[in-house]
């Protein structure tokens, strides 16, 4: 499955959260029982500070997927480009890239 190219934005100093359905080719719904995930944020690819995203199963047999930060890390962004990706692992151990993309950070006046 490649991943679904998908880029968003991120306000500083403010929750922040994004819902997918994890889909196979032929478009059902990928069953996510017993697969773990991880997402992270990064300046740029190969940038050694990454901010973590909570991965949340909302809801496993159809494949849907959240991630989120809290208004506390999203302060900890710096405003601009950034790259993402949401990676999840099956129980057989196998890795598969499902949602990557940019995410522009826009800054606030209030926080």
């Amino acid at each position: 499955m490649a991943a679904i190219p998908l880029n968003l934005t991120i306000e500083q100093g403010v929750d922040y959260d994004a819902t997918f359905t994890v889909r196979n080719k032929d478009q059902s719904p990928l069953n996510l029982l017993g697969y773990s995930a991880e997402s992270y944020v990064r300046k740029h690819h190969t940038a050694v500070i990454k901010y973590p995203f909570t991965v949340t199963f909302v809801n496993r047999v159809n494949g849907v997927i959240n991630i989120s930060m809290t208004d506390t890390q999203t302060t900890q962004l710096k405003e601009g480009r950034h790259v993402y990706d949401v990676v999840l692992t099956a129980p057989s151990g196998l890795k598969t890239r499902v949602v990557m993309g940019s995410i522009l950070v826009s800054p606030g006046a209030t926080y």
